[in-house]
């Protein structure tokens, strides 16, 4: 790859002809779906019947500590919701760390990095939670948007700015995936200057080390991003939807 940028690039990968149509997978479809096989086939092994243990090991102790973790998560956010919306949260959190670490992988593309994938999610349960809060409480759900106790003749303008900050949550959700593009994209020029400098031989090739020892401290903080971003975006999901539960 020539440009840093250019490991964030789509790809149409496999053509789908549908009558006249043509549609195509792109790298950023094959790697989710290939994520969301793994993931599910290692749930399946570690939690399955037949294949979980007393005691547990191996997998099972990492998926089952991301259940507990998940789980006080939700109990501190959501109280008696929390046994309705918790394996939808944990499907969403282990996706979500899944899909950050892999795009760490040579070779692999990380597909949380891009803009218009993560807007789509984000928006996409931000639709589910605000339909779900108006089926629990009907028409009082627009209450939410009216700050109880503040004057009427300020009411028009409060109100478009809780609309306003209220829509915002959908681009909250997806904002940490900036982080993620900066770290790839530095990782790749440390790793582009480190390969440069061994091949140039001499004292070069010496201080290579220097930079070489840097990716591998930007990549222990690319794992640490990664988990964080997947922490982040489960806990404004509980804080959204005890908003809509409570009209917080």
């Amino acid at each position: 790859m020539c440009s840093p940028l250019e490991q964030f690039t789509l790809i149409p990968v496999l053509p789908v002809s549908l009558g006249n149509a043509v549609f195509s997978f792109s790298n950023a479809t094959v790697f989710t779906l290939v994520t969301m096989g793994l993931v599910l086939a290692s749930v399946k092994l570690s939690l399955g019947r037949g294949f979980c243990r007393v005691l547990p090991l191996g997998w099972q102790t990492l998926w089952e500590c991301f259940y507990e973790f998940i789980d006080g998560m939700c109990r501190e956010q959501l109280g008696g919701f929390r046994r309705r919306f918790i394996t939808s949260i944990f499907a969403i959190f282990t996706l979500l760390i899944s899909l950050n670490l892999f795009g760490l992988l040579p070779y692999s593309f990380t597909v949380t990095s891009q803009l218009s994938i993560t807007l789509s999610f984000s928006s996409a349960l931000f639709i589910g939670i605000t339909l779900f809060g108006i089926r629990r409480h009907g028409l009082h759900f627009f209450s939410f948007f009216m700050p109880a106790g503040a004057p009427i003749a300020l009411s028009p303008l409060l109100v478009l700015i809780e609309i306003v900050s209220y829509g915002f949550r959908a681009m909250t959700l997806s904002a940490a995936r900036g982080m993620i593009t900066a770290g790839h994209t530095l990782l790749k020029i440390l790793s582009g200057f480190t390969w440069t400098m061994l091949g140039a031989g001499g004292v070069l090739s010496m201080l290579a080390v220097a930079p070489a020892l840097l990716v591998l401290v930007i990549t222990g903080l690319e794992v640490a991003v990664a988990l964080l971003q997947a922490y982040v975006f489960s806990i404004l999901l509980c804080v959204y939807l005890n908003d809509a539960i409570n009209l917080h």
